[in-house]
C-alpha cells in the first residue's frame, strides 16, 4: 500500500529557522539587487509570503526614505532593506585620469560630459541606518563585509532582525560572530556583485551551503544559481534554512532592470556569464558584451566605488538606448531557468512545484 502524504507533511519544508526569525511565510528571500528592485516587486515578494529586499546600495537618503514609505503602503508583511558597506579606497588621480581617458570614446558616443568621482562620506552609512531605525524597518542587510559591533547592537536593540553576506566559511563564522542574525551564503554561480568580503577564491553553491551549514548555529541562506523549485529544495536538503534568489526575479515585470537586460536574460546561455571589474570596480557576474571585453584588454579597473562612478553614466545611456553592449547585465549562471512573469507569480509557482517535489518522492519511496 503506498502511503498516504498528509497536508503537514508536504508541507514541512515551508517551516525553518529563517521563517521563524523572520515571521515569513516561506524560506524565500528575493535578493536585494542595487539599481533593479521597485516598492511593487518588493511588496509583492512580502505579500506572496516571501522576504522582499529593496536594493539600496545606490540610494539617496530621499530616495530610500519614499522607497520605504511605498513598501509600507503597500504591504503589512515584514520586508528587508540591502545597503553596502563602506570600504576603504585609494584615491589615485594618475588612475583616474587614465580610465577617464579609456572611456572617453564612450562618453562621446552618447554626447555626454567625462565622468567624475564623486565623494563617498561613511556618513552617509550612517545616515541611512539611522533612517531605517526611524521608519522601524524590519530586516537589514548587508553586502561587501560587516557593519561596526555599535551598529549592529544598535539595530538589535530597536528589534531589527540583521542579515549579511559570505562567500567562504571564514567570512560565515565572522558574520555569526559578530551577532548577525542570518547568514547569506552565495555560491559562485550567482549574478550580480559577489558579496564576499575577503579575498576568498570562488566557492560553488553545492560545496559552499553545507560546510557553513555545519560551522553555524544562526540560519544559513543559500544564493547563487537558485532559480526554480529544484533549487530551493536542494538548498534545504543541503542543510540551509531557506533561499535568497536574484536572477529569477531580475526578469519579472515588476524589476526595474532595462527590458534590453531582461530579454538578454532570457536568450542566455550558462557560458554566456563572466566576472568582471569593469563596471563598478568590484567583481560582479554579468552577460559577457563588447564593454567588458574592450575594458579588461585594455586598461586596469578603478577601486569600487570609483570606476562605478565613471561608468554610470555610460551604462545610464546604454540603457535608455538599448544599447547591450555598454550595458551592465547582471545574471547568474543559470540564465535558461529564467521566465518574464510577475513575481508573485514566481514566488507561487516554486511553493507549488515544491510540494509536489516532495509528494512525488515520499509517495514513490514509501510504503506502509
Amino acid at each position: 500500500m503506498v502511503f498516504k502524504v498528509n497536508v503537514e507533511v508536504k508541507n514541512m519544508w515551508q517551516h525553518t529557522k529563517l521563517t521563524e526569525h523572520l515571521n515569513i511565510r516561506y524560506p524565500i528571500i528575493q535578493a536585494g539587487m542595487a539599481g533593479s528592485t521597485t516598492p511593487e516587486l518588493v511588496a509583492s515578494v512580502c505579500n506572496e509570503g516571501g522576504l522582499g529586499t529593496i536594493g539600496a546600495g545606490y540610494m539617496s537618503l530621499e530616495t530610500l526614505e519614499q522607497e520605504v514609505n511605498i513598501v509600507q503602503h503597500l504591504t503589512d508583511k515584514p520586508y528587508a532593506v540591502n545597503l553596502f558597506v563602506p570600504e576603504p579606497f585609494n584615491y589615485d588621480n594618475t588612475a583616474i585620469e587614465a580610465m577617464q581617458t579609456l572611456l572617453e570614446p564612450y562618453y562621446q558616443q552618447y554626447n555626454i560630459t567625462t565622468a567624475e568621482v564623486k565623494d563617498h562620506p561613511k556618513q552617509h552609512f550612517i545616515d541611512a541606518i539611522q533612517l531605517l531605525i526611524r521608519k522601524k524597518v524590519p530586516v537589514v542587510s548587508f553586502t561587501f563585509g560587516l557593519p561596526s559591533t555599535d551598529i549592529i547592537n544598535l539595530l538589535k536593540s530597536n528589534g531589527i532582525k540583521t542579515i549579511a553576506t559570505a562567500g567562504s566559511v571564514r567570512e560565515a563564522q565572522a558574520i555569526e560572530q559578530a551577532g548577525i542574525d542570518i547568514v547569506v551564503a552565495q555560491g559562485h554561480e550567482a549574478g550580480g556583485h559577489k558579496g564576499t568580503y575577503t579575498n576568498a577564491r570562488g566557492i560553488g553553491s553545492m560545496a559552499l551551503i553545507p560546510q557553513i551549514a555545519d560551522s553555524l548555529t544562526i540560519p544559513v541562506v543559500a544564493a547563487g544559481g537558485i532559480m526554480d523549485a529544484r533549487g530551493v529544495l536542494a538548498a534545504l536538503t543541503l542543510g540551509a534554512s531557506g533561499v535568497q534568489m536574484g536572477t529569477a526575479f531580475l526578469t519579472s515585470h515588476e524589476s526595474k532592470a532595462p527590458v534590453v537586460h531582461k530579454d538578454a536574460i532570457l536568450k542566455a546561455k550558462p557560458d554566456d556569464t563572466t566576472i568582471t571589474k569593469v563596471f563598478s570596480g568590484k567583481a560582479a557576474r554579468g552577460i559577457e558584451n563588447d564593454f567588458i571585453r574592450h575594458i579588461e584588454a585594455t586598461g586596469t579597473p578603478l577601486p569600487y566605488p570609483l570606476q562605478n562612478d565613471l561608468t554610470t553614466p555610460i551604462r545610464k545611456q546604454a540603457a535608455q538606448q538599448g544599447d547591450t553592449n555598454n550595458l551592465h547585465m547582471w545574471c547568474g549562471q543559470a540564465p535558461m531557468l529564467a521566465k518574464r512573469n510577475h513575481a508573485n507569480e514566481l514566488l507561487s509557482a516554486i511553493v507549488t512545484q515544491v510540494d509536489h517535489l516532495i509528494l512525488g518522492f515520499v509517495s514513490k519511496n514509501t510504503t506502509l
